[in-house]
């Protein structure tokens, strides 16, 4: 992607494919959403740094599966609103919860990757009536990731950068540089599997992310997680997350993450109160459902149609 590339607009995020596009307003915010399929609805929430696409290999196998499969652009990203302020987990889990609502069902089998995942963990402590069953990729439950981080050296050293967002202005600027060049980067860096990501994959979330707004607004979620731990707001909320999730809950992890170590996620099964399956999914990184969707959508289908989930 040249550096001088015309800066995109939200259509950037609009990928055609077999899915439909659409608008849904919920909780005072529009989000895009890209739909396909009838049947019970199963809400996807994409991590950082991606938009919806990140499950584009999902929504097809869920829909054939006889799903409908709903993913969004989180608040700030994609083409989803970007309104200055709400980048706190409450406020991401009260909008999809509200996004079940306005899509005319009563609650969803909610799948979130990375920060998505936090957000998934979140309505199911905060908003459970919407959650009907949790499904964790490459996301520790949040008690789980603010022990790691602030208490074992080595997940923080692998989530320095999110130390380093900290800082005002100079990360957006940085993110969006030569063509958004850092977020093929990170990418690559947290990777494992050969090939991954091809060229269109890292053109269309650089795209992505050079969408005017994307870039700050990614960034106050990781902004909100640090300095939230010293405010009334962040000791509510652990305080609230310490309530077992009610819910069968799948938490997927690559085996070869660096961002977030498996060790990191590891053991937040004691966070929830039901069913709960553990899966390593070999030779991927921190993006197991697209460097290797066959075996992530098997573990979803068999985790959807299991009547009795095993604990």
């Amino acid at each position: 992607m040249a550096p001088d590339a015309p800066i995109p607009d939200d259509s950037a995020a609009l990928v055609e494919g077999p899915w439909k596009h659409r608008t849904v307003s919920a909780a005072g915010t529009r989000f895009h959403v890209a739909e396909a399929g009838d049947g019970p609805l199963v809400l996807l929430l994409h991590g950082f740094p991606w938009f919806w696409w990140s499950w584009h290999a999902q929504i097809g196998a869920l829909a054939e599966a006889g799903y409908r499969a709903v993913a969004v652009d989180l608040r700030g990203f994609g083409a989803s609103d970007k309104p200055p302020r709400g980048y706190d987990l409450v406020t991401a889990a009260s909008d999809a919860a509200g996004l079940v609502r306005a899509l005319g069902e009563p609650d969803a089998a909610v799948a979130g990757h990375g920060t998505g995942g936090l957000v998934a963990w979140t309505m199911a402590a905060y908003y459970p009536w919407s959650v009907r069953r949790l499904a964790a990729v490459s996301a520790p439950h949040p008690l789980m990731l603010r022990n790691g981080l602030l208490g074992r050296p080595e997940q923080t050293w692998a989530g320095r950068r999110l130390f380093g967002n900290q800082v005002p202005m100079v990360p957006e600027r940085a993110l969006v540089a030569d063509g958004a060049a850092r977020v093929g980067e990170m990418l690559r860096d947290w990777s494992a599997a050969p090939g991954w990501p091809d060229r269109e994959t890292e053109r269309r979330c650089r795209e992505a992310f050079r969408i005017p707004g994307v870039a700050h607004c990614s960034l106050e979620y990781q902004r909100w997680l640090f300095r939230s731990q010293v405010r009334p707001d962040g000791y509510r909320y652990r305080r609230r997350m310490r309530r077992p999730a009610g819910v069968p809950t799948l938490q997927l992890h690559g085996e070869r993450d660096t961002f977030l170590l498996p060790s990191t996620a590891r053991g937040s099964g004691r966070y929830v109160d039901a069913p709960y399956r553990w899966r390593l999914v070999e030779g991927t990184g921190h993006f197991p459902h697209q460097e290797r969707p066959e075996a992530v959508n098997r573990a979803f289908l068999g985790w959807l149609r299991d009547t009795e989930p095993d604990a």
